[in-house]
């Protein structure tokens, strides 16, 4: 399953220097003891726990900034999803975050346009104008991820596709093998379906977290 991991785990590289923030490539980090931050805006920096992987709404912010400033982004694989998923139709934007890096239930991209969305930062509803009420914010429990390999010599160990792809999140975004429930493979295609999933309550395991890191850890 060498090629599987390759394609889905992404290794950061790890600088000369200690103070490095192995979950933030785009960090900037100095000081005894070492602390980083990463640009959102303007002479704007967020500082970083690069202990965990960083919140989705941190990283649309810094990744945001960037496109503004010309700067490289790496973007995610997209795919048709079950007609019952809420879809990011609408792109990135630049999110409005908690102090702990949650989305805010309300949405509106510095505009007069506003929407409520999930802990995904996913459109969940209609827009409208500011006076929108979002009362709170919807956790996500049931993540779909879709994957493309390029085409390979070997065929692909069907059979192994989903103990390679639970180790491979374990190993690189540190969630449990068991939230990786279903993996679908379409061989012509050479797509992945991976549906991981948590239970109703669990406050632990965030997974739009591991989701987005996924986007951008995969070519």
């Amino acid at each position: 399953m060498k090629i599987l991991i390759a394609l889905v785990l992404s290794v950061l590289a790890v600088g000369a220097s200690a103070c490095t923030c192995n979950s933030m490539k785009w960090a900037t980090c100095d000081g005894t003891p070492c602390a980083c931050s990463v640009l959102i805006g303007e002479n704007n920096p967020q500082k970083l726990d690069c202990t965990k992987l960083i919140p989705k709404c941190f990283l649309m912010k810094a990744e945001m900034y960037r496109a503004k400033k010309g700067l490289s982004t790496r973007t995610g694989i997209g795919g048709k999803p079950v007609e019952t998923a809420f879809v990011d139709n609408d792109g990135i934007y630049d999110p409005e975050c908690e102090n702990d890096g949650k989305f805010k239930a309300k949405q509106c991209n510095n505009t007069e346009e506003c929407w409520c969305v999930n802990s995904a930062g996913v459109r969940r509803t209609d827009k409208g104008d500011k006076n929108l009420k979002c009362e709170k914010l919807v956790e996500t429990m049931w993540v779909r991820i879709q994957l493309k390999h390029k085409e390979v010599k070997d065929k692909m160990d069907e059979a192994g596709l989903k103990t390679a792809i639970a180790d491979a999140i374990n190993a690189r975004y540190g969630f449990k093998k068991d939230l990786v429930k279903e993996v679908q493979y379409d061989p012509k295609a050479r797509l992945i379906v991976v549906d991981v999933k948590k239970e109703k309550g669990d406050r632990v395991n965030d997974l739009t977290q591991m989701a987005y890191y996924m986007e951008k850890d995969v070519c």
